[in-house]
């Protein structure tokens, strides 16, 4: 009697998948065995366990609470206006179901590279190295989004210094290079270079003043409360549209190219995923930090967003690229305003950090995988980290922050994660028919419509992203087809597997 891992070596090497014990070819014809899926590898290419739930909750509410709340809410609300209350709970609804199926996945199968090394367990490899080539896109682009999130804050900062505005700004706004996005983007892969556990303290420490920030902003903001600036609720309407009159190329406003946008400001836990080898106790506390950092994330993004919109017209505080230290400038409580503003200076860092840890992550394992030259999924003897990945990664995030728009660069971020997202609910799904009796720790809900819905909601917003967004995303993985062929599909470990 064949066993399951024999079973899915016999997929993996000789390209085959047994379906009532007769061989059958498979169209993706290599396929990482599940139960094999992290050994085989050297020290040198191994990360040290050294995190716990705590960490992981902090890396994932560090993740998802950052300029997606100190800044996209206002560019959501000028797309939708007070509606955008309705973008973010949509947003949120498709962020967790496929929050869940990431549960599952990554209590299943505890290696670092997330929606890609379940894509390559489920899917083959193939639709693995597209995955993660979506990955790499949505994790750089958004730490290079967040550093241009916080050099809006850190601009008044740097100009007192002495920074000539030529320095505090892109091309697109007409200055020459935005140097706070640059710089903080080199600080933060220096700090991850350091050690993941040291890097995960200062983690927390940040998270818990950025969560502070926003209570005082809510408390603050409460007695001003107006329900007739809810009024029109979607003076867009709820669809994504160009507007008339508008360019053809024209951006689309309405509840769901907001919710497109917002989208942005929900994804994070997908990072928590990929600290699965570097987990204590993967089966445990990888399901409490995905699941809990959503739950709190969630009930924070719905009350700040409704608050600001009580307070302030959407029309008003939409045109700021720091929209709640603005309303609150504009309720006269100019000192605390500068004081969130120094809170999100602060705290904003740890969105860069955590995905920029989830980047260099999924980096070191396609490197590991042969996908990606080996040499770059080198570990530090002395700190436990893929030091040369890690400073890669900061360096890709400095020049995007250094030189494009916020919006521009969440958009494109979208594209990619919306993308991960549909692998990781395809991975339940075959899984879930291919092997229905392998142990699962966490179990998705109702998967059967958790896991389609997650899908088809993903697919609705990449629809309602600009046209231009879904261009770019498509060239981008033109470029990543021309590497797979080139290097990857002859490279990889499992084709020199097959050839040995």
């Amino acid at each position: 009697m064949q066993s399951m891992a024999d079973a899915e070596t016999a997929d993996t090497f000789g390209c085959h998948a047994l379906v009532g014990g007769t061989p059958k070819v498979s169209f993706w014809t290599r396929r990482k065995a599940i139960d094999t899926i992290t050994a085989g590898h050297a020290d040198s290419h191994q990360l040290k366990k050294t995190l716990s739930w705590p960490h992981l909750v902090a890396l994932g509410v560090g993740a998802i609470v950052g300029t997606g709340i100190y800044t996209l809410t206002g560019v959501g609300a000028g797309l939708a206006g007070p509606g955008v209350i309705l973008s973010f709970l949509i947003a949120g609804a498709v962020c967790a179901c496929a929050a869940l199926c990431y549960a599952e996945l990554s209590t299943m199968i505890p290696a670092s590279g997330s929606a890609y090394t379940y894509s390559y367990a489920a899917m083959g490899e193939p639709v693995a190295w597209f995955v993660g080539w979506s990955l790499i896109l949505e994790y750089t682009l958004v730490c290079a989004a967040v550093a241009v999130g916080w050099s809006a804050h850190a601009h008044g900062l740097f100009k007192m210094i002495g920074f000539p505005d030529a320095l505090l700004a892109g091309p697109h706004q007409g200055g020459l290079i935005n140097m706070p996005a640059v710089f903080i983007s080199m600080a933060v892969a220096g700090l991850l270079a350091l050690g993941t556990r040291e890097s995960a303290t200062v983690n927390m420490v940040l998270v818990f003043v950025k969560i502070i920030a926003l209570i005082v902003f809510v408390v603050l903001c409460l007695p001003a409360f107006n329900l007739a600036h809810f009024t029109p609720f979607m003076p867009n309407g709820f669809q994504a549209h160009v507007p008339e009159g508008a360019a053809a190329d024209a951006a689309k406003v309405g509840v769901m190219a907001a919710a497109s946008l917002i989208f942005f400001a929900f994804y994070g836990f997908d990072a928590v995923s990929t600290a699965a080898e570097e987990t204590k106790n993967p089966k445990r506390d990888l399901t409490i930090g995905i699941v809990g950092s959503m739950a709190v994330c969630t009930a924070i993004y719905m009350i700040v967003a409704a608050v600001s919109i009580g307070a302030s017209r959407t029309e008003v505080f939409s045109k700021s690229e720091a929209p709640l230290v603005f309303i609150l400038e504009s309720l006269n409580h100019g000192k605390i305003a500068q004081l969130v503003a120094l809170a999100a200076v602060i705290a904003l860092p740890t969105v860069i950090l955590a995905f920029m840890y989830g980047q260099s992550r999924i980096f070191f394992v396609m490197a590991r995988d042969g996908l990606l030259p080996r040499a770059l999924s080198k570990v530090n003897a002395k700190t436990g980290t893929p030091v040369m990945m890690t400073l890669l990664t900061g360096v890709l995030a400095a020049v995007i922050s250094g030189l494009l728009s916020l919006k521009d660069i969440a958009e494109l971020a979208n594209a990619g994660t919306l993308w991960a997202f549909i692998a990781v609910g395809a991975s339940v799904i075959l899984l879930r028919l291919r092997e229905p009796n392998r142990p699962r720790v966490f179990s998705t809900p109702l998967w059967p419509i958790v896991a389609p819905a997650g899908i088809l909601g993903c697919l609705y917003l990449f629809l309602s992203l600009p046209g231009k967004t879904q261009l770019y995303f498509l060239y981008a993985h033109l470029i990543g087809a021309v590497v797979y062929l080139a290097y990857g599909m002859r490279k990889s470990v499992l084709a020199q597997q097959e050839r040995a």
